[in-house]
């Protein structure tokens, strides 16, 4: 049975688990995990002990078909993930101070509520992937690929990290919907953002993409010379975490 104190309840019925720290600080970290990964990964169990250590609040939660939370990955999408964090924030983050972290997949999403969330103090991007499923997958893929997503069928997309990424109409569709590259957003706070040098899965050309459509008056695109797509090493852990705790005690 689950433990109803690590979940949260969407307007959708999903039923969404999530760590966090909790303190009396008025600034929070939102961290949005990337693409099949969940709140147990590496950064995620960094940043949280990183917030504890100075008494800051830390959330994370795993998107609808990930980790221990409810929804089967094929039926959901970008939109259903970037609902579901803008229902959390309201839930339990919209009295604070907001420094959101996005990786990979996460980074999009994170970027999106900025259009959606207010009290955001600072933004660290991950390796970020915006308009991912576009660029990176659907304008790639092979007739045969559409083929098999547009009859409803699942693409199993080979990936380094996973032995593949099941593709759905939902993923793409979702992602259609909430394209960013085109636009552009004026943020009155710190961009910092992470890309590794040897990431061969999101190029880095896409944080610089991201720095064009978040503009902000102090933005620094941060390459990490032996950073692969993760930025994972402690060394990379170590950067991020330095420039994360420089944004919030730029705010105490």
């Amino acid at each position: 049975m689950k433990n109803k104190k690590n979940y949260f309840y969407t307007s959708k019925k999903h039923s969404l688990y999530y760590t966090e720290v909790s303190t009396k600080s008025k600034i929070a970290v939102f961290f949005l995990h990337g693409l099949m990964s969940d709140v147990t990964g590496k950064k995620v169990k960094y940043m949280k002990s990183l917030c504890k250590k100075n008494n800051i609040n830390f959330l994370a939660f795993d998107y609808s078909g990930h980790g221990k939370s409810s929804g089967i990955f094929e039926y959901q999408g970008i939109d259903d993930w970037v609902q579901e964090a803008v229902e959390f924030y309201k839930s339990k983050l919209k009295y604070k101070k907001i420094v959101l972290v996005g990786s990979s997949c996460g980074g999009w999403i994170a970027a999106k509520l900025i259009w959606k969330i207010k009290n955001i103090i600072g933004f660290i991007g991950i390796a970020s992937a915006p308009d991912f499923t576009k660029h990176l997958m659907w304008d790639t893929f092979p007739v045969k690929a559409k083929k098999i997503i547009k009859s409803g069928k699942i693409y199993k997309l080979k990936n380094k990290y996973h032995s593949f990424y099941p593709i759905g109409k939902s993923l793409i569709k979702g992602g259609n919907k909430n394209l960013i590259l085109h636009k552009k957003k004026n943020c009155n706070f710190p961009l910092r953002l992470f890309h590794g040098l040897k990431d061969d899965v999101v190029p880095i050309k896409y944080s610089y993409l991201l720095s064009k459509t978040l503009v902000s008056k102090d933005c620094l695109v941060m390459l990490q010379n032996n950073g692969d797509h993760s930025l994972s090493s402690k060394d990379d852990l170590k950067r991020i975490g330095r420039a994360l705790m420089e944004i919030i005690y730029s705010n105490n």
